[in-house]
């Protein structure tokens, strides 16, 4: 499999290209691609500029990860326009380029969220549930709407719904240990909100399982099969760290520093990646206590 990677300098694009035999990786700063990522062809790219065609010649999968981070900064009007601009316009003019050339490759995984639901409290939610109405169920919902065009040239299309991943060097799970670690870590709101969570290493087998997968296409959920309560979570990291987890954040301090985004933090999503197990995914983690056991060692 000959593999291209946009957004690779991120946390799950790292983690990604170490998986794969010299992809080409698309993004803002070549020189910058090549510092961090080994064994890579690195090429120009932005989400308002696609690069030249050439650069997909004998491209068997494109990995399309870029996007606007969600997590950091406070969600002013300017910061959501970025949001849903850099997926939306930048799925779109990659799909847009793909139409032009000669050989397209055969299969587009595009990154989404499990955002697409928006909170629906313990409701269990499958691929095939509803979307929601929130700020980042629109965001996901055109985003997958460009990606899904790309049906018509031949290519197999997967959206990989991605919940929180936990890594040791990204995503949530940093910002999570400094507190606990303090002693001073604890539920977020009610703390009876789900959590639907997935460790860094079955996100990318899972990307790399339904690239290699020819019935796997449209929406696949990639979180770990036990999502929990927040409540949960804090007492399994707690008893992982060896620390109390006796403190609470109550929700309208979030709300107070962190604005709109505090919605997505007491939002309850329960969901289960139903087609990535009937397709014969295998877990490596698919108990949270594992997972963190893993990751803080």
């Amino acid at each position: 499999m000959r593999s291209l990677v946009t957004g690779g300098t991120g946390f799950i694009g790292r983690h990604l290209v170490k998986k794969l035999e010299q992809p080409r990786v698309l993004g803002r700063d070549p020189k910058r691609i090549h510092k961090l990522l080994r064994n890579v062809d690195a090429f120009q790219w932005s989400p308002s500029s696609p690069p030249d065609a050439k650069v997909f010649e004998d491209i068997d999968t494109v990995f399309h990860l870029a996007g606007e981070s969600v997590f950091k900064g406070r969600w002013t009007e300017e910061k959501k326009e970025r949001i849903m601009r850099s997926r939306v316009e930048g799925t779109r003019n990659l799909v847009e380029l793909l139409s032009t050339l000669a050989k397209p490759p055969s299969t587009l995984i595009c990154a989404s969220a499990i955002g697409y639901y928006g909170p629906q409290g313990e409701k269990i939610l499958t691929e095939s549930s509803p979307a929601g109405d929130d700020f980042l169920s629109r965001v996901c919902i055109a985003w997958e709407a460009e990606a899904s065009k790309a049906e018509k040239l031949g290519i197999r299309v997967v959206q990989l719904r991605t919940g929180i991943v936990l890594g040791g060097d990204g995503g949530a799970l940093p910002q999570m240990l400094t507190p606990f670690r303090l002693g001073v870590g604890g539920r977020i709101g009610s703390g009876n909100q789900y959590m639907s969570w997935i460790h860094i290493d079955d996100l990318v087998n899972i990307m790399l399982f339904a690239a290699g997968t020819e019935s796997i296409r449209g929406p696949v959920n990639g979180v770990a099969p036990s999502p929990m309560t927040n409540r949960e979570f804090t007492a399994t990291l707690a008893s992982v760290l060896h620390r109390p987890a006796m403190l609470q954040v109550p929700g309208f301090v979030l709300k107070i520093t962190l604005g709109e985004f505090a919605d997505v933090l007491l939002g309850s999503q329960r969901v289960i990646p139903e087609k990535a197990a009937e397709a014969g995914y295998v877990f490596r983690y698919p108990e949270l206590n594992e997972a963190l056991q893993d990751l803080v060692a």
